[in-house]
């Protein structure tokens, strides 16, 4: 059966995030930001910090199984940390061969690792010896660092190594997150392996998942910015693949809703300031999809109390229902 995973977003989709947009529903799995490994085995507290799931069986509020991602180039401490993280509960393994960021390519890690296939084949076979057989381990990767040519060469070796299933980010480390996604690069390597491949980039509407199903050939797809921005559009994913029916996009009373949820999810976190940034990143980044979103983030973005921000949401919601 086709899945919808929610993308690891660092500083973004963190273990609130993943709890709002799984109950709102239309995700079959969730991977965590990456745990960036290096030198040595880390201990248990640094796994539960970025994947708090991991006290609760590996799963959100929802249900929804949380998989850990794991991110460098040193394949024993990779394949001794995997090893750690499934000890921990971890209901799956995830290897980061696709941070773009100039910070991560410069210590060995993510996109950079895509120079070398052997490399990648290398430590997705450490990290799989090291992981009981029962837990799937599966990779992320892009189409290549600065061009195309390695990306089937790439997707084998990881498929060679023992993954179970590849993400494939369909741009260049240097095309970063400039549209368009090469959704069409996609297609022959899933013609040629044997396990799935899943199709991220440049969703941001259903019919985005419409033409990248088709120029893809890819059933399962991972969504992250979209989502942000659209938060309902995992459930009209799911109606577009037969799973609900009667889904529409959250209008914009929905969306002030969801996001004073979010606010008491984020109470959470010790640093108030902290909540007001998140907030205020959710904010901005929902005006791609609501124009209204822009408006109040006009009227939030100079607030450092997340009640503030949240009492300007109300304010929001409050004139809307008089106007109607």
């Amino acid at each position: 059966m086709a899945t919808v995973t929610l993308a690891p977003m660092e500083g973004v989709v963190d273990v609130y995030m993943r709890d709002i947009l799984t109950r709102i529903g239309g995700f079959d799995l969730c991977v965590s930001e990456f745990v960036r490994v290096s030198q040595h085995l880390y201990p248990a507290s640094v796994f539960y910090s970025l994947c708090p799931e991991l006290r609760q069986g590996g799963k959100t509020a929802a249900g929804v199984p949380v998989h850990v991602q794991i991110m460098g180039g040193e394949t024993h401490v990779m394949a001794e940390n995997a090893g750690f993280v499934a000890e921990l509960g971890a209901p799956g393994v995830d290897i980061n061969f696709g941070c773009p960021a100039k910070t991560v390519n410069r210590h060995d890690a993510g996109a950079t690792l895509l120079q070398w296939p052997e490399r990648l084949h290398d430590i997705v076979s450490a990290v799989r010896r090291a992981v009981p057989d029962t837990i799937p381990v599966s990779a992320k990767m892009r189409l290549g660092f600065a061009e195309k040519s390695l990306a089937l060469e790439n997707a084998l070796a990881i498929a060679e190594a023992g993954a179970g299933k590849l993400t494939i980010h369909a741009r260049t480390k240097m095309e970063g997150y400039r549209p368009p996604a090469h959704w069409e690069y996609l297609r022959p390597i899933a013609e040629r392996l044997d396990i799935p491949v899943v199709a991220n980039g440049e969703i941001w509407t259903p019919e985005d998942y419409d033409l990248c199903r088709k120029a893809s050939g890819c059933e399962d797809i991972m969504i992250g910015r979209g989502v942000i921005a659209r938060p309902s559009l995992g459930r009209e994913i799911a109606q577009r693949r037969g799973e609900t029916t009667g889904m529409t996009a959250f209008n914009w009373s929905q969306i002030l809703g969801t996001l004073a949820e979010y606010h008491d999810l984020i109470e959470g976190m010790a640093n108030p300031p902290r909540q007001a940034g998140r907030l205020k990143q959710w904010i901005k980044l929902l005006a791609r999809s609501y124009g209204e979103a822009g408006e109040l983030f006009t009227r939030i973005r100079r607030l450092e109390d997340p009640r503030n921000i949240l009492a300007e949401v109300e304010a929001t919601k409050e004139r809307g229902l008089d106007a109607a």
